[in-house]
């Protein structure tokens, strides 16, 4: 099945800590179905100092599910659902609520 969502897609979080946040996703995970959003479920890493790197808390984006993730809509700029069609010889996704179709 094709992937309704893609790295460089704009998401909006539907639910948990972030819900309402918006960004973009830098990385997809289809085996574990989930994808890093830029921005969204920051975790801090406390690391050790070495003689290569500096230590201490680094903030690190973590995976979100992507059933709690939703494509923000080109044209309003508001949550949607995706779906797709054919133009032409090319399947394209489309935004439900608008019908304007995604890049790619």
């Amino acid at each position: 099945m094709a992937a309704k969502l893609r790295k460089g897609d704009n998401v909006v979080v539907l639910a948990g800590k972030d819900k309402g946040k918006k960004g973009e996703i830098s990385r997809v995970l289809p085996s574990e179905n989930k994808a890093v959003v830029s921005g969204v479920n920051v975790a801090i890493r406390h690391t050790k100092q070495t003689q290569n790197s500096q230590g201490g808390r680094i903030p690190k984006e973590v995976p979100v599910d992507l059933s709690n993730l939703a494509l923000v809509d080109p044209k309003t700029g508001e949550a949607t659902r995706v779906g797709f069609r054919m133009e032409g010889d090319r399947k394209v996704r489309f935004a439900k609520k608008s019908g304007e179709t995604i890049n790619g």
